[in-house]
C-alpha cells in the first residue's frame, strides 16, 4: 500500500462506491474530493471485539440455584441504586 491515498471525485465515488468499499475493507484509505478539493476520507473501521458466535459460552457458565430469587434481585437493585 502506498503512502498517498487514492482520490475520487464525488461523481466517480458514487459510481464506484462498491469498489471503494472493497478497497477500504482491504486496508486502503480513500479521499473524496469536490472540484479537486478533498472533503472526506473513507477509512477502514477496526472492529474492537471479534465476537464468537451465539452459544459460544454454552456449558462454560454455571449459575447458582438462587440466581433469580427475590433476595438476589433485591441485592442487584440496591447495587444499581434502584431499591
Amino acid at each position: 500500500m502506498s503512502d498517498a491515498a487514492a482520490q475520487f471525485n464525488i461523481h466517480d465515488a458514487k459510481t464506484n462506491l462498491s469498489r471503494i468499499i472493497d478497497r477500504v475493507e482491504h486496508g486502503e484509505e480513500i479521499i473524496i474530493s469536490r472540484a479537486g478539493t478533498p472533503v472526506a476520507k473513507v477509512i477502514p473501521l477496526n472492529r474492537r471485539v471479534d465476537r464468537a458466535g451465539r452459544g459460544s459460552l454454552a456449558g462454560r457458565l454455571t449459575m447458582a440455584e438462587d440466581w433469580d430469587s427475590p433476595e438476589v434481585n433485591e441485592a442487584i437493585a440496591r447495587d444499581f441504586g434502584l431499591a
